[in-house]
């Protein structure tokens, strides 16, 4: 971080989008976000098999097209999407145009057909996925004074807080229409405003076929009372502090951003296909063929290699789905001109 910025009091949302992405930022550093935690990429190879399987699903949507799009947004270092071109059939393969999208530079040894971008590609044929990329949108934070008036929260760079003016316009109304709070003093939320129009952008990138996010949600319902902002660093939760040391991230009110997807897509699909709709990791790998069932006990006789084999992908399986863990991730589905493909029949 620059200097003059030490002492400066200002909103989260511009501190953290300094300490994330400005020239020393956190998510510009050599180790990438792996080094400092784990998602469901790094948990198991299971997730970008299913991911392929899903794009396989697109593709046949999409009537096979000559090119179809993949597009890994925050791309990390690229493990996404090296991960689904190795799990893809040749044949799908062979028609893929795979794109990694992050502020980074491109990692050494990424698969040459890979095209690294700053931004997502226009006029995108295929599957767009954004894997925990949401939560790391900075969002201004809101608390609740004494009065029982809702204020933006400010921060200097060590994360020393204080509160600041009352909230008003586009702010105040998406938290009286998505996080309405009770006057009392102390309740926080986060204002998802720049997280809605980020994926309504995202989603206007895909002419046809399908755009999702993953990420730590909630809903209007479930929202946490005192908001979720958080830092992580070197895989242990830590003081969300806005000085390029840390993550900064907080749950994603996915709901809110389902609706915004939806509205920036009606032009070209008014009335046409499925919306948007949420369902939980957990759903949405077992629709993919990722359950977490041990193998039976009988394979252990006749094959055991096999059966180690079957029972460590059981187990990862299982991390994927779990309860209480990464299995409760939502995923916001958005198809765009096909079929839902992760719907049953």
């Amino acid at each position: 971080m620059t200097e003059d910025t030490t002492g400066r009091w200002r909103g989260w949302r511009a501190a953290a989008e300094d300490a994330l992405y400005g020239p020393e930022g956190f998510y510009r550093g050599p180790e990438g976000p792996a080094g400092h935690f784990r998602t469901s990429v790094h948990a198991s190879a299971l997730f970008a098999g299913a991911v392929a399987r899903l794009l396989c699903r697109v593709d046949e949507a999409l009537d096979r097209p000559a090119a179809l799009g993949f597009v890994d947004l925050a791309a990390g270092r690229g493990e996404l999407v090296t991960g689904v071109l190795a799990a893809l059939p040749a044949e799908v393969a062979a028609r893929v145009r795979a794109y990694g999208v992050e502020i980074a530079d491109p990692p050494v040894g990424l698969d040459p057909r890979v095209e690294w971008l700053a931004e997502p590609p226009k006029g995108v044929t295929g599957l767009l996925f954004a894997n925990e990329w949401l939560d790391n949108v900075p969002v201004e934070v809101a608390e609740v004074d004494a009065a029982g008036v809702p204020r933006l929260v400010l921060v200097r760079e060590d994360g020393t807080e204080r509160l600041g003016e009352p909230l008003s316009g586009a702010e105040a109304a998406w938290l009286t229409r998505w996080w309405p709070q009770a006057p009392e003093e102390g309740l926080r939320a986060e204002i998802g405003l720049p997280r809605d129009t980020a994926w309504a952008s995202a989603v206007a990138t895909v002419d046809r076929g399908l755009a999702i996010a993953v990420d730590y949600a909630h809903t209007r319902d479930t929202r946490p009372p005192f908001g979720t902002l958080t830092g992580f660093r070197e895989g242990r939760e830590t003081a969300p502090v806005p000085d390029g040391s840390c993550d900064i991230t907080a749950h994603v009110a996915l709901d809110a951003c389902a609706e915004a997807g939806v509205g920036a897509m009606a032009a070209n699909t008014a009335g046409a296909l499925p919306g948007a709709r949420l369902l939980t990791q957990r759903a949405a790998l077992r629709a993919l063929g990722v359950t977490g069932a041990r193998p039976p006990l009988t394979l252990a006789s006749t094959d055991p290699a096999a059966y180690v084999r079957a029972l460590a992908g059981a187990g990862e399986a299982a991390e994927l789905t779990a309860t209480g863990g990464l299995g409760d991730f939502g995923w916001l589905v958005r198809p765009v001109g096909i079929p839902d493909p992760l719907q049953e029949p």
